[in-house]
C-alpha cells in the first residue's frame, strides 16, 4: 500500500509540472547572468588601460527610478578604449583604441563589438586601422553606415564602412589636416580631437585643437568617405584648442568646447550650407573662478530636452550648467558643480535626461547626479563606480 501510495503522489505532482509548462527562462538562467528589465540601461565606460588599473570596457546597469548603478564588470578587453560609439540598433558599440602603432603601423586602431542586451557582455568582431596615431574620438553616422574617427596625434579623420554584419572595413578615406596655431608645443601640428554629423548627416565638423580650426566636410555615407566643403573651416580664437563639438537636438545651434582656454563657443547652424557662424565665447569656469595652467576643458553635451548644456572643467573638477536660450542659442550661467573625484574627462547623460554620470580620470570613480528638469542644476545621488581611469560613458537602451 504504501509503495503504491508513493507512485500516485508522484504520477500528482508530474501532471502539475506537465501542467504548469516550462519555466520561464530568467529561471533557467544561471546563477550571475542577468536580463534587461523595463526601465534599465546599460552603462559601458572606456577606460585606460596603460596604468593596469583597467582591462578594457566595462559595463553597469542604471535604474532609472532609483538611480541604482550595479557593480561594474569588464565587458570586454581592448587596450586604451578611450572613446566608445554605440550603433542605432543598440546591438553594436565601436570603440578607439588610442595608441599610437597598430600592427607595425604608425596608426591607432577602432575596435566592433556585438552587445549582449541580456549580460552586457561584448563580444569582439574585428578591429582595423583607424587610418592615423592616437585616436581620441569616434561616432557612428546616423545612418548606422559609417563610423568617422579623429585622430589626436596623427592630425586626421577618417571614415571606415561598416559591414551588414557590424564588422568594420578598412577606411574608405582619410583625410589629414594642415597648419599650427600659437602654442609652441601642444599647437605645433594639427590634432583631430574630435568629429561629429549634423542632423541631416550630410556634414561632418571635426574639432582640431592644433589649428584652432572647425574643419568642415561632406559626408557621403553610401561611399563612406569625407570630402572637404565648402566653406573648408571656421576658425576660433587663437590658442582656444577646440575639443569636443555638441549640436541642439532641434534647434540651429551648435557649440564647442575649447580644451586650453577653458571656453565654449556657440554657433548658428546653417543646414542648408553646413555653415558656422559665430554667436558668442564665454568661459566654461564660475564665475570669479580663473584659469590655472592645471586646468583644461573635456566634454560638453546638450540636455535631450535642449534647454541645457552641461561641460566639464578637469583641473578645477567640476561641470558647470548653462541654460540655452531657445530663440537665439545664447547661454546663460546657471551653477557649477563638483564631480567629487579628480579630472572629469568624459561624462553622460541617459537619453531620458533624468541622470548624469561623470568619470573621474585620476581618482578612478564614476559619479551619478540626478539633473533637476525645471533648472538642469545637478544633485549628486549618492551612487558611484569603482573604475579604473574612466574617460567614457555612453549608454544603451
Amino acid at each position: 500500500m504504501q509503495s503504491r501510495g508513493i507512485v500516485f503522489l508522484a504520477a500528482l505532482l508530474a501532471a502539475a509540472i506537465a501542467a504548469a509548462g516550462p519555466r520561464p527562462a530568467a529561471e533557467h538562467a544561471s546563477q550571475g547572468e542577468k536580463s534587461m528589465v523595463p526601465g534599465e540601461l546599460l552603462v559601458y565606460i572606456g577606460t585606460y588601460t596603460n596604468n593596469e588599473r583597467s582591462k578594457g570596457i566595462y559595463v553597469s546597469r542604471l535604474t532609472l527610478a532609483t538611480g541604482r548603478l550595479t557593480d561594474p564588470e569588464l565587458a570586454a578587453e581592448s587596450t586604451n578604449p578611450s572613446f566608445l560609439a554605440v550603433h542605432p540598433d543598440g546591438r553594436h558599440l565601436y570603440a578607439a583604441n588610442e595608441v599610437s602603432s597598430y600592427e607595425g603601423r604608425q596608426t591607432g586602431a577602432v575596435s566592433a563589438f556585438a552587445i549582449d542586451r541580456d549580460s552586457g557582455l561584448l563580444t569582439p568582431l574585428n578591429q582595423q586601422s583607424s587610418g592615423g596615431a592616437g585616436p581620441a574620438h569616434l561616432i557612428v553616422d546616423r545612418t548606422g553606415r559609417v563610423v568617422l574617427v579623429a585622430n589626436y596625434g596623427g592630425g586626421s579623420v577618417a571614415a571606415l564602412p561598416i559591414r551588414s554584419d557590424g564588422h568594420l572595413a578598412v577606411p574608405a578615406s582619410v583625410n589629414s589636416h594642415t597648419g599650427s596655431s600659437i602654442h609652441p608645443t601642444r599647437q605645433a601640428k594639427p590634432h583631430a580631437h574630435s568629429i561629429n554629423v549634423d542632423e541631416s548627416n550630410r556634414f561632418a565638423y571635426a574639432a582640431d585643437l592644433g589649428i584652432d580650426k572647425m574643419i568642415i566636410y561632406k559626408l557621403d555615407p553610401a561611399a563612406a568617405t569625407l570630402t572637404p566643403h565648402t566653406p573648408a573651416s571656421v576658425a576660433v580664437a587663437p590658442g582656444s584648442g577646440p575639443r569636443h563639438f555638441a549640436f541642439h537636438p532641434t534647434r540651429p545651434y551648435a557649440y564647442l568646447l575649447n580644451e586650453m582656454l577653458l571656453t565654449i563657443t556657440a554657433f548658428n547652424h546653417d543646414a542648408t550650407s553646413g555653415a558656422l557662424s559665430e554667436v558668442l565665447t564665454l568661459s566654461t569656469l564660475p564665475p570669479g573662478v580663473d584659469a590655472q595652467s592645471e586646468f583644461s576643458g573635456a566634454e560638453v553635451q546638450v540636455h535631450p530636452s535642449g534647454r541645457f548644456l552641461y561641460a566639464s572643467n578637469r583641473g578645477h573638477d567640476s561641470i558647470t550648467v548653462f541654460a540655452i536660450d531657445q530663440s537665439t542659442g545664447r547661454l546663460t550661467f546657471v551653477g557649477s558643480e563638483p564631480t567629487q573625484g579628480s579630472f572629469p574627462r568624459g561624462f553622460g547623460i541617459d537619453p531620458t535626461g533624468r541622470l548624469l554620470l561623470a568619470g573621474n580620470q585620476r581618482s578612478h570613480t564614476v559619479v551619478a547626479f540626478r539633473i533637476d528638469q525645471a533648472t538642469g542644476q545637478l544633485t549628486p545621488t549618492g551612487q558611484s563606480l569603482s573604475i579604473g581611469t574612466p574617460v567614457c560613458v555612453k549608454f544603451v537602451q
